[in-house]
């Protein structure tokens, strides 16, 4: 039994857990999801702007990724200059629960956190 469990998460491309973490579990994808959430259909400077801290390049990327894994639909609209609008897909759209209830996890949690990462990191210090 323990040989197939190590098998079954041994290689990230054949485990659904790493596969999608791997490309959620970055820096700015979530939180790209919840703004796009809130915000139903935006435009590439709305979402930088609603984050601030994303550098343009990264905003990029992760919409790229986003868009590669079905979350976020990209629309560009043929005219000068060109337009484009992002949006959650259904697929994306799934996902949201789920990061809703990260989300209030990690709200309930956060105190008692960064407790923990202090004490540890006094008792490491010595």
């Amino acid at each position: 039994m323990e040989k197939k469990i190590l098998k079954k998460y041994g290689e990230a491309e054949h485990c659904p857990v790493r596969n999608v973490i791997d490309h959620i579990g970055d820096k700015w994808s979530v939180l790209v999801l919840m703004v796009l959430e809130e915000g139903n259909v935006m435009r590439f400077n709305e979402i930088w702007g609603s984050i601030q801290t994303i550098s343009q390049k990264m905003l990029a990327v992760t919409l790229k990724t986003l868009e590669a894994d079905g979350l976020v639909k990209r629309t560009v609209y043929p005219q000068i200059p060109p337009k484009v609008e992002y949006e959650l897909t259904e697929r994306g759209k799934s996902l949201l629960p789920h990061l809703h209830g990260l989300v209030a996890w990690a709200n309930e949690n956060m105190v008692e956190i960064k407790e923990s990462r202090e004490l540890f990191a006094q008792i490491t210090s010595n």
